[in-house]
């Protein structure tokens, strides 16, 4: 599996990249999802959510991608009561943040290991605790800061007609 693309949350004033995705549990539980369409080997699960943490809650704010058979997701396309924002009640678990330069990049989902993490852990949608854990220094002024995606395949959207060259 290629590096995917990470989901982004506001918190503290700062957008962050945060390699975990709470709205797969809501889809475990059984809420009802859209099929998407796969169409980047660094996007599997075929959406990238915003989040944000207000007052200690963590909120589903805005969401893409595309639809299998055409359109777009948002938000409004698996919560149309809450078009806006949804608080994240169904998940419980720890949002991992990878901060500082990349010290180990790994071509596998957010296997990549960066200066640090910054781990939140949300219980039913509120945030519990936070803490930080070391994971090395880089060496030198050069590359990187933050999580970002060393390379990605993107496919056409759409099918090719019968006798389109590919």
């Amino acid at each position: 599996m290629t590096a995917q693309i990470s989901e982004g949350l506001i918190y503290e004033g700062q957008q962050l990249s945060m390699c975990t995705n709470p709205l797969g549990d809501y889809f475990a539980m059984g809420g009802d999802r859209p099929r998407f369409e796969n169409n980047c080997t660094a996007l599997w699960r075929g959406y990238v959510g915003t989040w944000e943490i207000v007052d200690g809650r963590l909120y589903l704010i805005k969401l893409r991608g595309d639809l299998e058979g055409g359109g777009e997701a948002s938000l409004a396309t698996i919560f149309p009561d809450y078009p806006d924002r949804v608080f994240a009640h169904w998940y419980s678990g720890t949002i991992r943040i990878p901060q500082g330069k990349l010290l180990n990049y790994v071509h596998m989902g957010y296997s990549s290991t960066y200066e640090r993490d910054l781990f939140l852990e949300i219980e039913k949608g509120v945030l519990k605790t936070t803490r930080v854990r070391q994971n090395g220094h880089a060496e030198g002024d050069g590359g990187p800061e933050g999580y970002g995606i060393g390379g990605m395949t993107v496919f056409p959207r759409g099918k090719q007609a019968e006798g389109d060259a590919p």
